[in-house]
């Protein structure tokens, strides 16, 4: 089985920094994409930042130019560098890995992480 473990989140003042990081885990032949949603209360969840095993990187636009997201694909581990963080950032912030093979010869499956709490005061 897959798994993937997220860890760096907390509690940060407006204008702080906190990186997280999400390792996959398991019997793994190869993984597409990795990246981050949040959910804040009362809302639905949205995409952060994606990366493609190619390096392709996707942002969402109220994150542009504070956060970075990254990669080790050797370590099967996604990062997210969050900088000038806000209030609004407030969320649970969930790993992803899209289209993950466990061989060559079978499908792709989505997996999540746990979730870590990533809390902004003001």
């Amino acid at each position: 089985q897959v798994q993937l473990v997220e860890s760096g989140g907390g509690l940060v003042q407006a204008g702080g920094s906190l990186r997280l990081s999400c390792a996959a885990s398991g019997s793994i032949y190869s993984i597409n994409d990795m990246g981050w949603y949040r959910q804040a209360p009362g809302k639905q969840r949205e995409l952060v930042a994606s990366i493609t095993g190619g390096g392709t990187i996707t942002y969402r636009d109220s994150v542009k130019g504070r956060f970075t997201i990254s990669r080790d694909n050797a370590k099967n581990t996604v990062y997210l560098q969050m900088n000038s963080l806000k209030p609004e950032d407030t969320a649970v912030y969930y790993c992803n890995a899209d289209r993950v093979r466990v061989s060559s010869s079978l499908g792709a499956y989505r997996y999540w992480g746990q979730g870590t709490q990533v809390t902004v005061s003001s």
